[in-house]
């Protein structure tokens, strides 16, 4: 494992941010990441997995640890379910299409999700009706001090929308290094309610859709809305959708009766951010090379050599206008480094 100095991550995030590691090494196993976290106890960390959600706005002045631990393999399986483990390294899109081949259920409406799997429990990542924690079984964790391995149950992890405890009580505290989920056999739980995914599976006849004609709709999808991070440096959606009080929410709906939600409570309502972003005039702007995508207002774009901090910029002038035009705060689902 060589530690390398002065290393570029701009390949390393997917908004291809140019910005510098003081120092970098990639890890292939957890005995690797267990040596370089006992080598270098006094150094500054930062562990990176698929650098898929976060927005770097400065040079990391520490030891950048790239999570890069691959494999994946079945567990457990009786007649109606399979318990299948997956590394941390692990492309999240790959692990889904593989599990989908094998006729295993759950994770196909999170299809073309970018990122690696050891980042999904962190946000408890989901789209399409579904999250992580409806499949999610268990996790280990690499202690960052003691080097000590820990299973986190998934009551242990606290999930909420786009919460988990690593990202508040456990934050900076563990490396995850292999995630563990329950998926169905037989029986699937087909869900199709959500955004257009039944209307896309109407467009193709589609009346018994399997997993994958369920995945491939969602591929669709989000090939329509979403840019390809290869093609146009972004992060997915950078906001997340925020969630009223219903008591709240009926004074800004009087004032704005046009305005899209869903019901998620008997006290709350989620309102979608991307509606908010373009009726705010922001979908298509372009502020020099950093601008908000013209088929999905919830998706900030790197046009070419937009900097971490002219990307922020733009994320805090659309909070301000959400706030001023309609009295509601949008959180960044993005971390900002």
């Amino acid at each position: 494992m060589e530690i390398l100095p002065n290393f570029s991550l701009k390949k390393y995030n997917t908004f291809g941010i140019e910005a510098k590691a003081k120092q970098f090494v990639a890890v292939h196993s957890v005995q690797n990441l267990k040596t370089i976290l006992q080598e270098n106890k006094t150094q500054q960390k930062f562990i990176l997995g698929g650098g898929s959600n976060m927005l770097l706005t400065k040079n990391i002045d520490a030891l950048v640890i790239h999570i890069d631990l691959k494999g994946k393999k079945i567990l457990e399986e009786n007649e109606n379910f399979v318990w299948v483990e997956s590394q941390a390294g692990e492309s999240w899109h790959e692990f889904v299409l593989w599990t989908i081949n094998q006729n295993f259920g759950g994770l196909e409406n999170m299809s073309l999700i970018p990122g690696n799997v050891g980042t999904t429990p962190v946000q408890n990542i989901g789209a399409y009706g579904t999250e992580i924690k409806d499949t999610f079984v268990s996790c280990e964790a690499m202690t960052i001090e003691s080097q000590e391995m820990k299973t986190f149950t998934k009551e242990e992890c606290h999930f909420g929308y786009r919460e988990s405890v690593f990202k508040n009580e456990a934050k900076n505290q563990y490396i995850i290094t292999s995630v563990v989920f329950k998926l169905t056999k037989t029986n699937h739980k087909i869900n199709t309610s959500y955004g257009d995914i039944s209307s896309e599976l109407a467009k193709n006849n589609i009346t018994n859709p399997t997993l994958k004609d369920v995945s491939n709709a969602v591929i669709t999808i989000r090939q329509s809305k979403l840019p390809d991070p290869k093609e146009l440096g972004n992060s997915g959606s950078f906001f997340k959708n925020p969630i009223l009080l219903k008591s709240d929410f009926e004074k800004i709906h009087q004032q704005f009766p046009e305005m899209k939600y869903f019901d998620i409570s008997e006290t709350e309502v989620k309102v979608p951010a991307g509606w908010l972003i373009e009726q705010a005039g922001f979908k298509g702007k372009r502020f020099g090379d950093a601008g908000i995508h013209k088929n999905q207002a919830l998706v900030l774009v790197n046009y070419g050599n937009a900097t971490g901090q002219e990307i922020l910029n733009v994320s805090k002038d659309i909070q301000e206008t959400i706030f001023k035009t309609f009295g509601i705060r949008i959180e960044a689902e993005v971390n900002v480094i």
